[in-house]
């Protein structure tokens, strides 16, 4: 059992999922984060690999990333500061990034690098499961869980497919579109979450557009797991003490355990 299933071991545990952007705002702040994220419940914290097209995110996240990158945070940089937080958290962490940094990287030593500063698990938007044999591959050979994404949209024959081929969870994105903090979340949600649960039974975590307590508890209704990001980064714009974030995390975890598992 990898350290990510563990997390889902038990069926009436709902995990936090939080992302950061590795360097954003500064290589100190992510370090200094991480750690009070998972003080304040988190149960799996994403780090963000910063890329110059990240296709998937909206402008709270394109912003932070672009900031990250003039300050020269590249992967090499992202494995260091994994490897610092694997000595102050116990949780599982998970790099999220584009394919093209990992290509240039190679993805042997990617991962390899990956695993022994202490990686769990990747998530890769932009690349479908149909392409991602290679890197599953070395991924499996470093005990790293390939995460995929599954839209809205998703068809029957492509959710078994995700299905098929994700380990650890699967990221549901909550809306066609890109990340971002949203007032309300998709009335077809739940929906969306029944079709997934026909077809697979592994766990299921939803991100982009939660920002709110009240948003985390009901998706928590529904999925194994809820992921906050854009939010996150604006507090961490907002209030350099940390103190807003902090306070969001722990408000969140405390929503999600009021939900009644039936």
């Amino acid at each position: 059992m990898s350290r990510i299933e563990s997390v889902f071991k038990h069926a009436n545990h709902k995990a936090l999922i939080p992302y950061v952007t590795v360097g954003y705002p500064s290589l100190e702040a992510t370090l200094k984060v991480v750690p009070l994220l998972v003080k304040n419940g988190a149960d799996i914290i994403e780090l963000g690999i910063p890329f110059s097209d990240p296709l998937a995110d909206g402008v709270t996240i394109q912003r932070a990333s672009f900031q990250a990158l003039q300050k020269g945070v590249k992967p090499r940089t992202c494995i260091g500061v994994a490897e610092k937080l694997r000595q102050k958290v116990n949780v599982p962490l998970v790099f999220m990034s584009y394919f093209n940094p990992l290509f240039q990287y190679g993805l042997d030593k990617f991962c390899r690098d990956s695993a022994q500063a202490g990686i769990d698990g990747l998530i890769i938007p932009d690349l479908p499961p149909e392409e991602g044999n290679a890197l599953e591959k070395v991924a499996v050979r470093n005990n790293i869980d390939v995460i995929y994404l599954l839209a809205p949209t998703s068809t029957k024959e492509r959710i078994r497919l995700v299905a098929e081929h994700s380990h650890g969870y699967i990221y549901m994105v909550s809306v066609t579109g890109v990340t971002g903090a949203r007032k309300e979340l998709p009335k077809n949600l739940a929906r969306f979450i029944a079709r997934v649960r026909k077809i697979t039974d592994k766990p299921l975590c939803v991100g982009f557009g939660i920002g709110m307590p009240e948003q985390a508890q009901e998706v928590a209704q529904i999925a194994d797991g809820v992921i906050v990001g854009s939010r996150l980064i604006q507090l961490i714009e907002q209030d350099p003490t940390l103190k807003q974030v902090g306070d969001l995390v722990r408000g969140m975890k405390k929503a999600m355990s009021r939900v009644k598992i039936t």
